[in-house]
C-alpha cells in the first residue's frame, strides 16, 4: 500500500476557531494552568508503537470505501482527541507513550448470561482481521479517510451469550491516571463511556480496530482496542477500550453528561443538525486546505438510515 506523507496542517488551519470556545476553552485552560509539569509528562516524545509492527495478509473488506484519497498517516498520529492524555490536539501524540498495552484485558459484563473476560492477544488469535478504509468526521468540523485493521463486532456477540434484556452496549475506556496523567483533572466524568444501540452494534459497518495503516494501533490513536461507527460523529469511537457492558436502558455517555444540549446520544452525522457553536455543513479534511460539503451520515446513508426509520433525527441527534 502507497502511503502518502504530508506536513502536519496546524490546527489554526484546520479546526474553526469556535472550537475553542465554551466549555472545551475552560477544560484547556484549566489543564494548562495546573501544568504538564506536575502531571509528571514527558513532552516532544510522539509515539510511533506501530512502527515496524505490520500485520501480513489482510483481507480488503468489500465494505471498504473507495473513492476518497487516503489521509496522510502523519496527520492521523499527530491530530485528534484522546483527552485523558490533554486537551489539545496534539496532547495523544505528545503524551501517549505512557500507556501501557500489554497485558491488556477487556471484561465483558452486563446483561450477558456468563461474563468473561479476554486478553488483547487472544482477541486477536480468534479475530479475522481485514482493512477497512472508512471515512471519519469530527464534530469540529475535520475529517480523515482512514484505512483501519480490525473486525466486526458481530465477532465479539459469537464468544458470549446475552440476555433477553441487552439492548444498549457500552464501551469503557481504560481510566488510569498512572499512565493517563489527565484523568486527575475533571476534564470528563472517568472513565470516558460512549454505546451504541445493540442494532447499532450489530451493524456490519461497525468494528473494532486494532491497528491502521497496516500496522499496530498507535498509542494516541487509540491502542490496542478501538471502536468504530463510521456514519457517527469520531468521539462515540471510544478508545483503549477495557470494558464492554450490555445494558437494558440506554446509558449516559461521557460527552452527554459534559454536554447533553450538544452531544446527543445518537451523534449520527447530520449536516443539517447544526452544533451551537459552529456549522456542520462543512468539513475539512486533513492534510487538506479547502473546506467540502458534508454528507449525511457521512456518506454511509445507503447502509444506514434505515436504521432510524421513522425518528426525528434533529431531535434525536
Amino acid at each position: 500500500m502507497l502511503i502518502r506523507h504530508a506536513p502536519t496542517i496546524a490546527s489554526s488551519e484546520i479546526t474553526d476557531p469556535q472550537v475553542y470556545a465554551g466549555r472545551r476553552d475552560f477544560m484547556r485552560n484549566l489543564a494548562v494552568s495546573l501544568g504538564a509539569a506536575s502531571l509528571g509528562l514527558a513532552h516532544g516524545a510522539e509515539s510511533r508503537e506501530g512502527q515496524g509492527s505490520q500485520f501480513g495478509n489482510l483481507v480488503s473488506s468489500p465494505l471498504s470505501t473507495r473513492d476518497d484519497k487516503l489521509t496522510p498517516y502523519k496527520s492521523m498520529t499527530t491530530y485528534g482527541n484522546f483527552y485523558e492524555f490533554g486537551p489539545d490536539k496534539d496532547s495523544p501524540a505528545k503524551n501517549a507513550h505512557r500507556l501501557r498495552t500489554r497485558p491488556w484485558t477487556v471484561t465483558i459484563d452486563g446483561e450477558v448470561k456468563t461474563p468473561k473476560t479476554f486478553a488483547i492477544d487472544d482477541i486477536l488469535k480468534w479475530a479475522p482481521l481485514e482493512e477497512r478504509i472508512y471515512r471519519m468526521r469530527c464534530v469540529e468540523g475535520w475529517s480523515a479517510v482512514v484505512p483501519w485493521v480490525g473486525f466486526p463486532f458481530s465477532e465479539l456477540l459469537k464468544r458470549v451469550e446475552l440476555t433477553g434484556n441487552a439492548r444498549f452496549v457500552e464501551f469503557w475506556s481504560l481510566a488510569d491516571p498512572e499512565q493517563m496523567p489527565y484523568v486527575r483533572i475533571p476534564l470528563l466524568d472517568w472513565p470516558y463511556i460512549e454505546a451504541l444501540r445493540l442494532d447499532e452494534a450489530r451493524h456490519p459497518l461497525t468494528i473494532f480496530a486494532v491497528g491502521m495503516y497496516g500496522e499496530v494501533m498507535p498509542k494516541q490513536n487509540g491502542a490496542p482496542l478501538r471502536l468504530i461507527v463510521p456514519w457517527k460523529y469520531g468521539f462515540k469511537g471510544a478508545k483503549s477500550i477495557v470494558r464492554i457492558r450490555f445494558v437494558e436502558k440506554q446509558p449516559q455517555t461521557a460527552w452527554m453528561k459534559a454536554g447533553p444540549d450538544e452531544y446527543g446520544f445518537y451523534s449520527n452525522v447530520n449536516p443539517d443538525v447544526p452544533h451551537r457553536r459552529w456549522s456542520q455543513a462543512n468539513e475539512r479534511r486533513l492534510g487538506e486546505f479547502l473546506k467540502r460539503k458534508t454528507l449525511p451520515f457521512n456518506g454511509y446513508a445507503e447502509q444506514v438510515a434505515s436504521l432510524y426509520a421513522g425518528m426525528d433525527l434533529r431531535k434525536n441527534f
